[in-house]
């Protein structure tokens, strides 16, 4: 009785405090003459940022529901998929026209990518598979911390360069631009929005509708019952790990023409990444996306009627309440949480 009161508590606290930074807000940008239009291009922009999240998210929720591993190495996918398809593309070296030349150094990023998760979780998470998820976090950490020294290596400290997809379609040097009600929309974020829901539709349909993905799926919920049956859940660790790599680099990929690629672009995205898994509960993929475009509208929003660049603080205020207020997830049923 008396834990169900303590929870009763918090979420009737946990709706006034919402209520209570949504007033804040309003009043903030009543202080800079905002009106609906500002809101609403502050919004679109977040769920454009948040679409980014989602993707990074679901490379978390993806390892940790097989492994529970918590990858802080994630954004260090992201980082490669956007500086190996800048480099392949700036070298000209492929002999397509552009649009192709672009389209093959995504795949071929992706490819990359997706080998440098597989052989991660071969030679560095699969031989210490039995050690603490604090030791694994660490060791996580440490892979991105090797990844980042190597992109720094090879690429220095410069910025690339990627394209905006829409140039080779309309011939045109810079990203088309669309003004519905006088909302400012380039086209690149169509390609995220879209690439980001064609994702999820394959994803979708591998793991409900083939023999594989249902074979992942049971490893995810009862390793030692997916193992009686015939499944190997280390195999599945590994397709995990690789599955999220080619999430990271797609995420990397259409972030590129927004954000002109650096070597270190990879630690902030990949813990808001992770602030939108655990926002979802970081076990339930759909919740995660959820978080991930929430995330990004009210990261968003708070920076447009405050300063942008306490941008990044209010991503990990979010994360702190969360934690503090809701540790099993903004959108999940689940009573208890693991603490690591």
């Amino acid at each position: 009785m008396k834990s169900l009161v303590v929870a009763r508590s918090r979420q009737i606290l946990s709706v006034l405090l919402l209520l209570a930074l949504a007033g804040l807000v309003v009043w903030l940008g009543s202080q800079k003459n905002f009106g609906p239009r500002q809101y609403a291009q502050l919004a679109v922009d977040g769920v454009r940022a948040g679409t980014i999240y989602a993707l990074i998210a679901l490379g978390l929720v993806t390892i940790y529901n097989v492994t529970e591993v918590i990858n802080f190495a994630q954004g260090a996918f992201v980082m490669l998929g956007a500086m190996v398809t800048a480099d392949l593309f700036a070298q000209a070296t492929l002999p397509f026209s552009p649009g192709l030349n672009l389209l093959t150094a995504a795949l071929l990023a992706t490819l990359v990518t997706t080998l440098v998760g597989l052989v991660m979780e071969r030679l560095v998470i699969y031989p210490v598979r039995n050690a603490s998820p604090m030791t694994l976090i660490i060791i996580t950490v440490g892979v991105y911390i090797v990844l980042q020294g190597i992109a720094l290596i090879v690429w220095g400290t410069g910025a690339l360069k990627i394209p905006a997809f829409a140039t080779f379609l309309t011939g045109g040097r810079r990203d088309a631009v669309f003004r519905p009600l006088g909302i400012i929309l380039k086209a690149q974020s169509f390609w995220i929005w879209g690439t980001t829901a064609l994702v999820m539709g394959l994803l979708y349909w591998f793991f409900n509708r083939t023999i594989q993905g249902k074979a992942f799926q049971a490893a995810a919920v009862n390793r030692t019952a997916a193992r009686l049956m015939g499944i190997k859940p280390n195999r599945m660790s590994l397709f995990a790990f690789g599955v999220a790599a080619a999430l990271g680099a797609i995420a990397g990929i259409v972030l590129g023409p927004v954000t002109s690629p650096t070597y270190d672009m990879g630690l902030k995205l990949g813990l808001k990444g992770f602030v939108a898994a655990i926002m979802g509960g970081l076990v339930n993929a759909p919740a995660a996306v959820l978080g991930g475009v929430l995330l990004g509208v009210v990261e968003n929003l708070a920076a447009g009627v405050t300063k942008a660049g306490l941008k990044d603080v209010f991503a990990f205020v979010i994360l702190i309440l969360v934690l503090l207020y809701r540790p099993q997830g903004l959108l999940s049923q689940a009573k208890e949480t693991e603490k690591v």
